[in-house]
């Protein structure tokens, strides 16, 4: 985890075309496997599950219409009467036959009914692209589905009220009680269904972003990916990315399904409810439609804004969290230098930022509130200044006025979903932007991995052979060695020694393949052989036994063997005091330096590697334990390479490779016994 410079600029956000082809790579790849075309497919699939929804509702909601019938024939009657696509069910009093043969001469009917069986045929015919996708493909198809039907009732509940506002017009207590059960149902059966509706959506979202997390992990962890995007390595330019990982995906996901599942629901609202508004008044209609869309300009130029301040914000806001890490991570070593001011002070600092640019935020967030305010109680007398009018000359029923008013803001609220949501959307397409750039970083490294565009070339072998390397700084602003050859048969054993800064460690880098910046060929033996051993030992999170089996490269280790290993690096005692193999404690705060660095050789006993890299893996050691060490490792046959500064580790290698550079030469390769070390 790394945080970004501070001093990098920020790009200005837009709605364009790269934000739209960003969405599209992380959003596609768990619906539809990428490639050629691919989006094209995906967006086609997307439409023809729609029509498969779209004919499967209206099949569901002709039955719903005709069990509807049995409880409250009067209601239902005045109800298809009003509903284009049902009206063959509108003579009361109709057999179950004749409203069957109705349906059969209705020709939408046959439109859905074809319609269905041509979107299921589409989908049999992509089974095997979608394989293993099916689950998404169900719970989606179900949300639309849910999605009609609420919509559907919403219709319903506007009749329902348009039906008893008129009973109460008319003094008709009978009608007003019957449609009042009629609600009272109503509702018992919409509560579960939204309920539903709203749960699938959320279920969806964990899928989708236990998914999208695994995928990018999966790219992280990926030819050290993980290294590259550290501030060690020369591409820091992608700040945070454990934060992307995790709360850019989790917004993405859950924001997403909200913001498309609302529009969806919106254009349902405005078709369903258009028709109701427009057959009460074309001028409160396209009145509406003129209010909205000036509206929605105004929101999307304040948006825009918020689109920076957001992205931003995440920036700044994951520094912080950086620095505290930091902190946590570096306590001892802050403690002995008495640095707790200075890091106070850094903390403070970049907290700072993240509050100055939050009080930014709020300022536009209180300027969008105030804007959403006056729109939202403004358009409430809309409906009342047009639609009381016509009540009064008589033009419109009493029960028109509730059901304009109810239709006027479903219509509103569908089109309003810019102006109301644009503090989401601009949270989100930041969100984008973030995970976008890391996910084309991630495709633009298996891109020049294939391609083979490398600066050194790294190849395996069964020994280590360095021929012609020069090697420079990830970030290319220094070369380090120049023209390096050597190589190094097996079982046989090199010294790099050097004055501080000279590329001791890098060259290690560049065996490892870490660092391929610069020219040359390097042969070197495959990781699952090899075992690494740097300055401070990594300490996983995990049991003792964990750490002393770390990295795994042999199996079915006994606690014999553990426990025989741990005597002959000095460390019997070990199980017995931290209590047992099986013990979970913070090991790299537990052991000391050197304990650690005798726990990591006794990793190489456990795991029997063929080769061994030591990074100054003996410093914290006194010299009879360095020695003890060192004789293990040259009795398991082992080609191993140290870098190290002590004079005592020459006795150790049968060869040392001098990086001084104050040399007459940048580099010399010499026997063992005839290297000495300058005072």
């Amino acid at each position: 985890m790394t945080a970004a410079p501070q001093s990098k600029p920020l790009l200005k956000f837009r709605f364009n075309r790269q934000l739209w082809q960003r969405f599209v790579e992380i959003a596609q790849p768990y619906f539809y496997p990428p490639g050629a075309r691919s989006s094209t497919q995906f967006l086609f699939l997307i439409l023809t599950q729609l029509v498969f929804v779209v004919a499967f509702t209206f099949f569901f909601v002709v039955a719903l219409a005709l069990i509807g019938f049995q409880f409250s024939p009067k209601f239902f009657a005045g109800l298809v009467n009003e509903i284009i696509y049902l009206k063959f069910l509108s003579s009361l009093g109709k057999s179950s036959v004749e409203i069957f043969q109705n349906l059969l001469t209705f020709l939408p009917a046959y439109i859905f009914l074809v319609l269905l069986i041509l979107s299921s045929g589409i989908f049999y015919a992509y089974r095997r692209k979608l394989r293993g996708r099916e689950r998404q493909w169900l719970v989606l198809g179900l949300l639309l589905f849910l999605a009609f039907i609420v919509s559907s009732l919403n219709v319903l509940i506007s009749y329902v009220f348009r039906f008893i506002d008129n009973a109460l017009n008319g003094r008709d207590p009978k009608v007003f009680w019957e449609f009042l059960w009629v609600y009272g149902i109503t509702l018992v059966v919409a509560i579960p269904i939204l309920i539903a509706y709203r749960y699938t959506r959320r279920k969806l979202a964990l899928f989708w972003r236990e998914w999208l997390t695994n995928m990018l992990l999966k790219d992280y962890f990926s030819n050290r990916a993980y290294y590259e995007l550290d501030s060690n390595a020369a591409n820091t330019d992608i700040d945070n990315p454990d934060q992307r990982m995790t709360e850019d995906v989790n917004s993405f996901t859950t924001t997403i399904l909200d913001l498309i599942l609302d529009i969806l629901d919106s254009v349902l609202d405005l078709v369903a409810f258009t028709g109701i508004l427009y057959s009460i008044s074309t001028e409160l209609t396209f009145g509406l439609v003129g209010y909205v869309s000036i509206a929605s300009i105004m929101a999307l130029w304040i948006g825009t804004k918020l689109i920076k301040i957001n992205f931003n914000q995440l920036r700044l806001e994951g520094d912080f969290r950086y620095g505290m890490v930091h902190v946590r991570d570096n306590a001892e070593s802050i403690a002995f230098y008495r640095g707790e001011n200075l890091e106070l002070g850094n903390v403070e600092g970049r907290f700072a930022r993240a509050i100055r640019n939050y009080d930014l935020l709020i300022i536009w967030i209180a300027l969008l509130d105030i804007f959403q305010y006056a729109y939202k109680y403004f358009a409430r007398l809309v409906p009342y200044l047009i639609v009381a009018p016509l009540y009064f000359a008589k033009k419109v029923d009493f029960g028109t006025i509730g059901q304009g008013i109810f239709a006027f803001q479903m219509v509103l609220s569908a089109l309003s979903i810019i102006p109301t949501r644009i503090q989401d959307i601009s949270s989100f397409t930041a969100s984008i932007e973030r995970l976008g750039t890391l996910y084309e970083r991630f495709r633009q490294r298996e891109t020049k991995d294939f391609a083979g565009n490398e600066g050194i070339i790294v190849s395996p072998a069964n020994h280590f052979k360095v021929d012609g390397l020069t090697l420079n700084t990830p970030n290319a602003e220094q070369t380090l060695i120049q023209n390096l050859s050597f190589e190094l048969a097996p079982a046989q054993s090199l010294l790099v020694v050097g004055s501080s800064g000279c590329g001791k460690s890098s060259l290690l880098r560049a065996i490892a393949g870490l660092w391929r910046n610069g020219t040359g060929t390097i042969e070197s033996p495959d990781y699952t052989q090899t075992l690494f051993l740097p300055q401070k030992p990594y300490m996983l999170l995990g049991t003792l036994r964990a750490q002393l089996q770390y990295p795994n490269l042999r199996a079915n280790i006994t606690d014999a063997e553990i426990q025989s290993a741990l005597v002959r690096v000095n460390l019997e005692n070990l199980t017995t005091r931290m209590g047992g193999l099986d013990t979970e404690k913070d090991w790299a705060a537990v052991l000391s330096q050197g304990e650690q660095q005798r726990l990591a050789f006794a990793r190489i006993l456990l795991s029997q590697p063929k080769y061994v890299i030591l990074d100054e893996a003996t410093s914290a050691l006194d010299v009879t334990n360095e020695r003890r060490l060192y004789e293990l490792l040259q009795s398991q046959d082992i080609s191993y390479i140290s870098v190290g500064h002590r004079p005592s580790l020459v006795d150790y290698h049968q060869t040392v490779l001098d990086l001084r550079p104050d040399r007459d030469r940048s580099w010399q390769l010499l026997a063992a016994e005839d290297y000495q070390f300058a005072s």
